[in-house]
């Protein structure tokens, strides 16, 4: 999968020489594809802590219920990504925000405007 390798540097999620504190993934699939299982299994071997969401609401309270000092890296699909970013871009905690989807093109128009996507 391209986003792990995107997201990989020696077994261990770094960003900007950073290392991630929290991993977390929202996709309101995240549990339905085989192909959205294996790369969390993938995840689970790099990363200590790896946490899942269906539902973006639940995610942003978990992102806001961290601490500032924590560094977080969000995975998210376009679709929840247009829900959840302009909510949560500008908390510390998240360092970076990372966009899977089938249009680059087009999701290039909006995510320009929040420097953490990649």
């Amino acid at each position: 999968m391209g986003i792990m390798k995107s997201l990989m540097s020696d077994n261990v999620i770094v960003h900007n020489d950073v290392e991630i504190s929290i991993t977390i993934w929202l996709d309101a699939e995240i549990n339905k594809k085989v192909e959205n299982q294996n790369a969390q299994q993938q995840l689970r071997t790099i990363v200590n802590r790896f946490k899942t969401f269906e539902d973006a609401n639940e995610c942003e309270k978990y992102i806001r219920s961290k601490s500032s000092k924590q560094r977080l890296l969000l995975i998210v699909n376009d679709q929840q990504g247009r829900q959840i970013i302009p909510h949560i871009h500008a908390l510390r905690q998240v360092i970076s925000i990372y966009i899977y989807c089938k249009d680059k093109n087009e999701n290039e128009q909006w995510t320009n405007q929040f420097s953490k996507v990649k």
